[in-house]
């Protein structure tokens, strides 16, 4: 089981690094992604920091469990947000990839939890 959280946790942590990178570039087609869900441009950078750090609370989690379940557990609430931003926005196209990403982070957390 430990060996599926693993794979999970370096998978998720390494989506979670280029998002965070395409983040920071602000380049043109990225932020009018964003810009269609309601966030401003300014907050970018913000984000790109949550998501590099819950990729390091992930990787760290993985030789001490309760970092890498609250990690785990934070970026499946930070995905549901997302999710909803779309939502509201009305930006169904942009709506599976973070479903996908929070199911894979409440997998990430089941995981950990199940392998503490």
């Amino acid at each position: 089981m430990f060996v599926a959280a693993l794979i999970v946790s370096i998978a998720l942590a390494t989506a979670l690094a280029v998002s965070a990178a395409r983040k920071l570039t602000h380049a043109p087609d990225v932020v009018a992604g964003y810009a269609r869900a309601g966030v401003p441009a300014a907050r970018l950078d913000q984000l790109a920091a949550v998501l590099f750090a819950s990729a390091a609370g992930l990787l760290v989690g993985l030789w001490w469990s309760p970092l890498g379940v609250a990690a785990a557990v934070g970026l499946s609430c930070y995905f549901l947000v997302v999710v909803a931003f779309h939502i509201r926005a009305g930006d169904l196209a942009n709506l599976p990839m973070p479903v996908v990403l929070a199911v894979v982070a409440a997998l990430a957390a089941a995981l950990r939890v199940a392998t503490s």
